[in-house]
């Protein structure tokens, strides 16, 4: 009997609310034989895998990691050529800060069908859920989308990041400060709206909004946690407009920022 021929399906799973997974991604889902996920995806996505589907946890936290990167792709190499098909379940887009690059070239590398199903990035998806948007005209001609990680490095040109109407922070709580203060030194103004947006599109998100005189302040009252996506820059002042009715959020006036919200 001729073996079935494996492949690997990179999906991802959108910012974390099941139903913003694609259509094609969940269609993926519905036929893995094995699904490796990451610590942000929704667990609830699981329960789309065929019942036989082993799922594997492949979550990385700072400093500590369930499976290395090698060891990730090594497993999905090896179930592939074992017939299986694979899914690289991933949070949000799998090309944004994702390492979906690296998996896709060690599978290409390794001769390996594969292929990319893109995701809502949170990047986008997290502060829309919430009421930001990250253009508006009049408001918001270009944004940026940088990772925390590189906050304050030398090879990020923070001097013009910091005169981008929008910028969105991933992976940003633990580096707020630093943040915070990279943008002052390249020039932006203290008066700029900041939202920290926790755990987005998840029924227990907050959303805490200030300046960047007083977010480091009002994020350290609020407890903030990651997972979180920080946005700057005047596109938050339209949340109080744009954020979906009924939402839980209760938001009032502050001296230099339009609302602070604690929901």
């Amino acid at each position: 009997m001729e073996q079935r021929s494996g492949k690997v399906y990179l999906v991802g799973a959108g910012p974390g609310d099941p139903e913003l997974i694609t259509v094609r991604g969940l269609r993926c889902l519905r036929e893995a034989d094995v699904v490796i996920y990451d610590r942000l995806v929704n667990e609830a996505l699981l329960d789309e895998a065929p019942p036989w589907a082993e799922c594997v946890f492949a979550g990385k936290m700072p400093g500590t990691c369930v499976l290395s990167q090698a060891e990730i792709n090594a497993l999905m190499i090896e179930r592939a050529r074992a017939g299986q098909i694979v899914v690289r379940l991933k949070g949000g887009d799998p090309f944004v800060f994702g390492r979906g690059g690296e998996e896709a070239l060690a599978l290409a590398a390794a001769g390996v069908p594969f292929e990319i199903v893109p995701g809502v990035t949170s990047a986008i998806g997290v502060p829309a859920w919430a009421g930001i948007p990250v253009t508006h005209r009049g408001l918001s001609g270009a944004f940026a989308v940088v990772t925390a990680h590189r906050a304050g490095s030398d090879d990020l040109h923070w001097d013009a990041l910091a005169r981008i109407d929008t910028l969105v922070v991933l992976m940003g709580v633990g580096r707020l400060p630093d943040i915070v203060a990279t943008l002052l030194r390249h020039g932006r103004s203290p008066h700029t709206p900041v939202a920290i947006i926790e755990r987005g599109t998840f029924p227990d998100e907050r959303v805490i909004t200030g300046t960047l005189s007083d977010i480091v302040e009002r994020a350290v009252q609020a407890g903030v946690r990651p997972p979180a996506t920080i946005v700057i820059g005047e596109t938050v002042r339209l949340r109080e407009r744009l954020r979906a009715p009924g939402s839980l959020s209760a938001c009032e006036p502050v001296d230099d920022a339009p609302f602070a919200c604690y929901t």
